[in-house]
């Protein structure tokens, strides 16, 4: 019954105007006399099911496909997440460029954390590197192009513009540390949880706390206010990421070890050292942290 008076509504469409006997609005004949014709209304109605039932069946279909295309980008998360946390760089990024059309901001930013990992690995040659590091930063681009309110999204972002720094001159990596700056806090908003932000916070801020002499003079020269910040500053950031996160990075308890160095506290420094040198290596850049720990604390 629900159907037939849809499709009732669907034949004779608005109400009749005052005189107009039953007329319908977007015909030149009477509904009274397409009943009169009963092969002409049993078309007409036929018609009417088909095209309802054509409209149903194609609302399901495209809703389905939405379903399934979520659900496949759910599935290629879970794979790549799974092959981050086992240290495989080379099939992450094999699995993910796979995708690099991909209009996903989620997909994106792992798309550019795998591109930049694979950069880093000692393997990969300088001509190599260096592709993979503009690669990358053009994902994250993309990524926070598609959703600005991805934390992640913000960081890795933040991440590229510091290595595309290396291969554009100190001029432009001086003038890239304030975007930097703006997108790692604005990661932390958006996500205080994220020890990964808030040690990267740190690192900007140890950074520019040992800035050669030289540098800062050209900081000064093309800039009114360079960037700048103290060990103590980033000393804050990297105990703040160990309390959201404790051991949750081997290069956050090395630049502890190395900022308290810095600040002449040789105790402290040689507790964080020796974390950073016991840390479980799982990746290539945890067993390069437990080398530079161990030659820190011989010099201790």
């Amino acid at each position: 019954m629900a159907l037939a008076s849809r499709l009732w509504r669907f034949v004779c469409l608005g109400r009749a105007a005052p005189g107009s006997h039953g007329q319908c609005g977007l015909r030149p004949f009477r509904c009274s006399e397409v009943i009169r014709n009963p092969r002409t209304f049993r078309r007409g109605l036929l018609f009417s099911a088909l095209s309802y039932l054509g409209f149903e069946t194609y609302q399901v279909i495209s809703q389905a496909a939405v379903v399934h295309a979520t659900t496949q980008v759910e599935e290629i998360l879970e794979q790549a997440d799974y092959l981050y946390e086992s240290g495989e760089t080379e099939k992450l990024y094999q699995l993910l460029t796979q995708y690099k059309e991909s209009e996903d901001a989620e997909l994106l930013w792992r798309l550019a954390r795998a591109s930049r990992d694979r950069a880093q690995l000692s393997r990969t040659s300088e001509e190599e590197k260096q592709l993979l590091v503009y690669e990358a930063l053009e994902y994250a681009k993309r990524a926070l192009e598609k959703d600005e309110s991805s934390f992640a999204a913000h960081k890795w972002y933040a991440i590229c513009i510091s290595d595309v720094g290396d291969y554009e001159g100190i001029k432009v990596k001086i003038a890239n540390a304030y975007i930097i700056k703006e997108h790692f806090e604005k990661a932390i908003e958006l996500n205080p949880k994220d020890a990964t932000s808030i040690h990267l916070m740190g690192i900007w801020c140890y950074t520019f706390a040992e800035m050669p002499w030289y540098q800062r003079r050209i900081a000064k020269m093309l800039f009114a206010t360079p960037p700048s910040s103290t060990y103590e500053e980033a000393l804050g950031y990297f105990h703040r990421a160990e309390q959201v996160d404790p051991n949750f990075y081997s290069k956050n308890l090395l630049l502890l070890g190395k900022t308290y160095l810095k600040l002449n506290n040789k105790k402290l420094a040689a507790l964080w050292l020796m974390k950073a040198k016991d840390y479980p290596a799982h990746t290539e850049e945890d067993k390069q942290i437990q080398t530079e720990a161990a030659q820190l604390l011989t010099g201790l």
